[in-house]
């Protein structure tokens, strides 16, 4: 069996930014290949890919496509379809010359719907086509996300309708594909994806104080989030709920991590700590790389919290559980772990959770051990691959 990963163009594989997909499709090659499964990986040429040992075929594109691009603007849009053409083609060559029936796990709307629209059926009959849903856009009540996904998810509709296997990563999910979209439920999936346990672990106190030393954060407890900085990932709203208590508890420090997605909301949370005098203890760390960087801040984190409005799966809540840091989760997020985190239903709940937390020794609240259990990559692609083999056998 030949398994084909097809990295999404959005930034390189091993990815060097919290780009989700990206890390799903190099943790899960890396899994393959533990199982001594022959896979490859399809993604975009960059001159500034990160050393791996990986086996990545690179898929061509102008240069202008190829710098770092997070702003989801004309430039991001047209990136997407360049890239999706030019991988399309490719696929085209591998089909035409392949003796064997291969998968192609496909993570992106824009690449499998340019592969199905502009390769011939009888090429990509040569293929089991498997699709992950990844967009977060799914995770709510139809009345709220009608209009959006028949003007900008038209393509993902047409996508899960024409794949073999749709993975997808809640419940929701499925109800809205079927019911919907007319989806066979026998094609859908429910998959969950993984943390590397290793890359995502605790620290030891020494290691721990020595980065909130070199980061100017001596006897702070710290409150983290990471995401790309955006209305969806509610920084603000973190912000405002704890604004009466970072107020009163001047030894507290807010700090968030992300790709900035929108400038002007930056300046909202920055104009907020300003106007209110906590400028010194909301704090934004950057962009952060993915692996030891990011770990060293869960660590350093008294505990970490997920305010998110919407989101398909929460990558980063595993992360931060696997770091053995205790999480807060905002009741609109939708996730099967059972230990680890806290679930909040109100601002003056949020308020308490983090209270109590932060005056609880880290290690009493925090809980990796279901992670470790559940959660692992390994585990992860062993489920992938018993769906690929049933597809083609």
């Amino acid at each position: 069996m030949k398994i084909y990963e097809i990295g999404t163009g959005y930034t390189p594989i091993p990815a060097q930014m919290g780009a989700a997909t990206e890390i799903v499709v190099e943790e899960l090659t890396e899994a393959f290949l533990k199982a001594q499964e022959n896979v490859e990986i399809l993604d975009i040429a960059s001159a500034h890919r990160a050393s791996h040992n990986l086996p990545i075929t690179e898929i061509k594109v102008p240069a202008v496509f190829t710098r770092k691009d997070v702003s989801l603007g004309i430039l991001h849009k047209m990136k997407r379809v360049v890239y999706s053409l030019a991988l399309a083609s490719q696929l085209k060559k591998i089909l035409k010359n392949s003796t064997e029936k291969v998968i192609l796990h496909f993570h992106n709307q824009y690449n499998l719907f340019f592969f199905l629209k502009t390769v011939p059926k009888k090429y990509r009959q040569k293929a089991v086509i498997a699709y992950t849903v990844h967009s977060y856009i799914w995770g709510t009540r139809w009345e709220e996300i009608e209009s959006t996904i028949k003007k900008k998810y038209f393509q993902e509709v047409f996508c899960v309708q024409n794949a073999d296997l749709v993975l997808v990563l809640n419940d929701i999910t499925i109800d809205h594909l079927t019911q919907r979209f007319g989806v066979d439920r026998d094609r859908i999936v429910k998959t969950i994806n993984g943390v590397n346990t290793d890359k995502y672990s605790p620290l030891s106190a020494y290691e721990t104080e020595k980065f909130k030393a070199e980061n100017g954060l001596q006897n702070k407890k710290v409150i983290f989030q990471v995401g790309s900085v955006c209305d969806r990932k509610n920084q603000l709203g973190s912000v405002q709920m704890l604004l009466p208590y970072l107020r009163k508890n001047p030894d507290v420090v807010f700090m968030y991590a992300g790709g900035v997605i929108d400038e002007e909301y930056k300046l909202s949370i920055d104009k907020l700590a300003t106007e209110n005098g906590i400028e010194a203890q909301v704090r934004y760390a950057g962009e952060l790389a993915p692996g030891k960087v990011l770990n060293q801040y869960y660590n350093m984190a008294h505990c970490s919290v997920f305010t998110s409005k919407l989101e398909s799966f929460g990558l980063v809540i595993i992360e931060a559980i696997s770091a053995g840091t205790p999480v807060i989760l905002s009741n609109s997020l939708m996730f099967d772990l059972h230990k680890g985190y806290s679930i909040y239903n109100s601002d003056e709940e949020f308020i308490s959770l983090v209270d109590k937390t932060l005056n609880t020794e880290k290690s009493a609240v925090s809980d990796r051990t279901e992670v470790l259990e559940k959660y692992s990559w390994n585990s992860v692609a062993a489920d992938h691959l018993h769906h690929f083999k049933n597809l083609l056998n």
